[in-house]
């Protein structure tokens, strides 16, 4: 009995010791670091590295022998004792930053930054310059919405599925009803995007309570038909996240939308009229609210096409597709909606939403226009999503 009282005692202290491990090895070294400046500090221990840089959106951008931007953009970082250190050549603006370190040709994370979101295939580490716009973006003292993951059934694609669906705060209690912004993610993106990368959650928060936006439930679906879930968060297991999935710009998802609808009109409080729904997206969520929108032109009073993607990949011969013209008259007859359409620049879309714009002026249609420096980043989404939200559903 004694043996056995000693082996629990040794099998306690190992299980304490297993689970406080993460007390131990805490990083000494401060990265990143923002200085009072604005400019950053960025850090590493890594003495028998041969090279070491930094790569982010938080750099300088550099032009290429023919005048165009490189990018990705990187830095050397510099070595003392051990330590690789690189600061800004001058302050950074307000907005959310992402970079990460490469060591002798290996992209790796900060060993000293825990703030870390995924985009597809890429982690990155994160921070915030605060001022100005870059506000909204922070965790403020203001009253805060909910944001829950649902599951909801799809007949038509015979599975269940997840939604990422944000409440505004007071939604338990106040027994009102609200409109409704469905937002759709990119290409390689899900459910998470949107409240991850972009922020949406907080932009929401700080809006609201800033009297610029109205109190609104925003649905952020999966766009990826093939898909239950975000990669790791479904019953396919620890899948790695891919851009090359099937059924995502060839009229399946669009198709099987008003599942969505229907599913969120049917749980929620919701105004369940036109004017009180909105739907935006960028990149391939903007392709598929441009077509989701021409389809059900009794549905959504709001559209917003961020950096959209415009043409159809995959079977542009869908129904969702086709006599775009006499879709398009209808839904810009009578009862016209808001129609906002943001793009960076420089985006590689650029061109295709030029000639969207061209065939919505030669026809007198209406719409906002609003082009921001930049490409296709989140950078610009996040912009988009802020300057959309206080027009809807006034």
């Amino acid at each position: 009995m004694k043996r056995i009282l000693i082996y629990a005692a040794l099998a306690a202290t190992a299980t304490a010791a297993s689970a406080q491990q993460a007390l131990w090895g805490v990083p000494t070294t401060i990265s990143p670091e923002i200085n009072s400046d604005s400019t950053v500090t960025f850090r590493l221990v890594a003495p028998k590295a041969v090279k070491v840089q930094v790569t982010g959106d938080c750099l300088p951008l550099v032009k290429g022998p023919s005048g165009e931007y490189i990018i990705p953009r990187v830095a050397d970082m510099t070595e003392t004792d051990g330590i690789w250190t690189y600061t800004t050549p001058s302050a950074l603006a307000p907005e959310l930053y992402s970079y990460s370190f490469i060591v002798d040709g290996l992209k790796i994370n900060d060993p000293s930054n825990v703030y870390r979101i995924r985009d597809v295939q890429t982690t990155s580490d994160v921070f915030i310059i605060g001022g100005g716009h870059a506000d909204i973006y922070k965790v403020n003292d203001v009253p805060h919405g909910t944001v829950s993951k649902v599951w909801y059934d799809s007949p038509s694609l015979d599975m269940r599925r997840r939604l990422t669906v944000y409440t505004p705060a007071g939604y338990e209690t106040s027994g009102k009803r609200y409109p409704v912004l469905y937002l759709l993610h990119g290409m390689g993106g899900d459910e998470n995007a949107w409240s991850e990368l972009g922020r949406a959650t907080q932009i929401l928060d700080n809006l609201i309570a800033q009297g610029k936006a109205e109190p609104m439930i925003v649905v952020m679906p999966n766009g990826n038909v093939d898909l239950e879930a975000a990669p790791g968060e479904g019953s396919n297991g620890l899948t790695a996240p891919t851009i090359a999935l099937p059924h995502t710009m060839e009229g399946t998802f669009e198709s099987s939308f008003p599942e969505i609808v229907n599913f969120i009109d049917k749980n929620y409080r919701t105004k369940r009229a036109k004017k009180s729904r909105a739907i935006a997206g960028l990149s391939m969520g903007g392709f598929h609210s441009l077509h989701i929108s021409k389809q059900y032109p009794d549905m959504f009073g709001h559209v917003g096409l961020f950096s959209a993607a415009i043409k159809p990949h995959g079977n542009p011969n869908a129904p969702v597709y086709t006599d775009s013209e006499n879709k398009l008259a209808r839904q810009f007859g009578k009862d016209a909606p808001l129609y906002w359409i943001g793009i960076g620049k420089d985006d590689f879309l650029y061109k295709d939403n030029e000639e969207f714009r061209s065939v919505l002026d030669s026809k007198g249609y209406q719409y906002t226009y609003v082009e921001t420096p930049g490409g296709h980043i989140w950078k610009n989404w996040r912009i988009y999503l802020s300057r959309f939200l206080p027009l809807l559903f006034k």
